[in-house]
């Protein structure tokens, strides 16, 4: 399977911006079911570039991460991004974890600090294991043939007190550990992103594909969840519409996609090298938003 630099190194040349997609690991033998036989062949049909796993809370779905990503690349062909975090595990665990991946033709990770443990305010660095995530991509590049992303956060980390520019910063310092490529966490308004962008690369120096993370909103409620747990903002007009449609979680997905639609097209106008889609385990709107974009395959 293709490593995801080369993949963004050969949408540059051609002159295109990548489209990828996230799924998160079902909690049930149903969702497992839905998502395999569904979700992910309705999605793939899209033609994505990769597409990536989460890994659940503390590590919880490490077995499981693996498996969805070796499916994608064994039954679909197509390069898989396992997640990966610093939660919950020594070294030692971490180490043995890179090895199954590479015995299942897993090439790509994206190396995570990840969130506290359910239960804890902060997160805490466990005995034998890492407090961040440039420790991660060190010790990940230490071990040999993987590609590297890791996350961006165009509005700052929630946990960084010191400000936006200092989180940055710190990105730059996991760049310089070894990632090869960023995806951003989910944002409303564009301007976060240029600004983030700008510093990254005219002040800072950086070269790696930047690549914004997007997420449909389907209903008002799911979406304050979000901003709540990553520090995104939601903008004052977009609140004012959401709350127009009160319940109606139709009418509230319809909104969503012409919104993600208008920001996707302003970020392509902008160069971006890709579109990452927090997809939710859901088809329809990461669908309609890329025929809307004219990046369906017809």
């Amino acid at each position: 399977m293709q490593a995801i630099p080369e993949l963004y190194a050969a949408g540059r040349a051609a002159g295109r911006a990548l489209v990828s997609f996230e799924f998160f690991t079902p909690k049930t033998e149903e969702g497992d079911r839905v998502w395999l036989a569904k979700t992910l062949p309705a999605l793939l049909r899209l033609k994505p570039a990769f597409c990536s796993v989460t890994y659940g809370a503390g590590g919880s779905t490490r077995d499981k991460t693996l498996g969805m990503v070796e499916r994608i690349q064994r039954d679909f062909s197509t390069p898989g991004m396992a997640h990966l975090t610093c939660v919950g595990a020594t070294r030692q665990e971490i180490v043995a974890l890179l090895a199954e991946a590479r015995t299942r033709g897993i090439r790509n990770i994206l190396a995570l600090r990840g969130d506290p443990l359910a239960g804890t305010n902060a997160f805490v660095r466990p005995e034998g294991g890492f407090e961040f995530a440039h420790e991660l991509v060190t010790v990940t590049r230490e071990q040999g043939g993987f590609s590297i992303g890791v996350a961006g956060f165009p509005e700052g980390h929630p946990e960084c007190q010191a400000g936006r520019q200092v989180d940055w910063q710190r990105l730059k310092a996991k760049i310089d550990c070894g990632a090869h490529f960023v995806i951003t966490q989910l944002f409303f308004d564009n301007r976060w992103f240029y600004e983030f962008r700008d510093f990254l690369t005219a002040r800072l120096g950086v070269t790696v594909p930047i690549v914004p993370g997007v997420i449909p909103i389907l209903n008002a409620g799911q979406i304050r969840r979000f901003v709540a747990l990553c520090g995104a903002t939601l903008p004052t007009t977009l609140q004012a519409d959401l709350a127009k449609f009160g319940d109606d979680e139709a009418a509230a997905t319809e909104f969503g996609i012409e919104y993600a639609t208008q920001q996707c097209a302003d970020l392509l106008r902008q160069g971006v090298p890709g579109l990452h889609f927090y997809t939710l385990n859901r088809v329809h709107s990461t669908t309609r938003i890329l025929q809307n974009l004219g990046l369906a395959p017809a």
